[in-house]
């Protein structure tokens, strides 16, 4: 029976130190050492655990922290910086992860604070999946190299850590809805008939590859829009680096260009279209009220 828990004292740290190593190895940069995690906690924030019986299997970290942009009133720039989620390899695509961020949501409501923010590749599927989709996160920003370039450390990769920055504003009525009343989201059929164009439509090169656009559309007035992404850029890294890395590049110049006018990321779809795997982030010039 999988339960979540708040880890408080001390000695409740060390397991979570040792999960992250499994995730990370022994880079030492990667890890959130004991020692800082309890202070986190004594400082207001929180470690939140997933526990199969006694054993910790997942563990999430989010930090008290303000908006650097002194001209904003403190109130409006407290939030919750989510730092670090691990879920052991075993346990990943059974609803852990969503669980543990559900419990940072209610620990951020019962200390009053309307925001968690954390960082994520903007190329990973499966965390845009739960992300934006079932936590109903948004972005506006994208953060060019935010991690740095050096691959080491295992937070960029092929020289870059460009990172989408999500916003969950936790109370939110569009949040509430869909989390808390259980309100249907928008799916690929609905954005088909709503004529919802695709910018950069990918296409499969010889070798069955996912490639990506050679560029983007026109997006003049349009209210909602599709970019596509590779459903699983990870074996991608692997199979093909040269076309992963022109996803990087193609990605970065696409989400730069419609935040900049004015674009928000409201919404991530799955589909599959004559056998194939496809999946798009939904843009929106308006944010959504459900």
């Amino acid at each position: 029976m999988i339960h979540i828990r708040p880890l408080v004292k001390l000695d409740e740290m060390r397991p979570a130190v040792e999960l992250q190593r499994i995730y990370w190895g022994t880079d030492l940069e990667s890890v959130v050492p004991g020692h800082m995690l309890y202070s986190i906690v004594n400082a207001g924030g929180h470690v939140l655990g997933a526990y199969d019986g006694d054993r910790l299997i997942g563990v999430l970290i989010g930090q008290v922290a303000l908006n650097p942009d002194v001209n904003l009133p403190l109130s409006d720039r407290l939030h919750i910086a989510s730092k670090r989620m691990v879920v052991l390899p075993e346990y990943r695509s059974h609803g852990i992860g969503a669980r543990l961020k559900l419990a940072q949501r209610q620990s951020a409501i019962q200390q009053g604070i309307g925001l968690v923010t954390w960082t994520f590749d903007s190329l990973l599927s499966i965390n845009a999946y739960l992300n934006i989709r079932k936590l109903r996160g948004i972005c506006r920003l994208y953060l060019l190299d935010y991690y740095g370039t050096d691959d080491a450390g295992g937070l960029a990769r092929f020289g870059s850590s460009d990172r989408l920055l999500v916003e969950w504003h936790v109370s939110a009525p569009a949040v509430v809805k869909v989390l808390d009343n259980g309100y249907p989201l928008s799916s690929w059929d609905d954005y088909v008939r709503a004529a919802v164009p695709i910018v950069n439509p990918a296409t499969c090169n010889e070798y069955d590859v996912l490639t990506p656009s050679t560029e983007w559309s026109v997006w003049a007035d349009q209210d909602s829009l599709l970019v596509e992404i590779p459903s699983h850029y990870e074996d991608m890294v692997i199979a093909d680096p040269d076309v992963a890395r022109a996803w990087q590049t193609h990605i970065r110049d696409g989400f730069t260009r419609l935040f900049n006018n004015g674009y928000v990321v409201t919404n991530f779809i799955h589909t599959r279209e004559t056998g194939i795997e496809r999946s798009f982030y939904v843009l929106s010039l308006n944010l959504p009220s459900s």
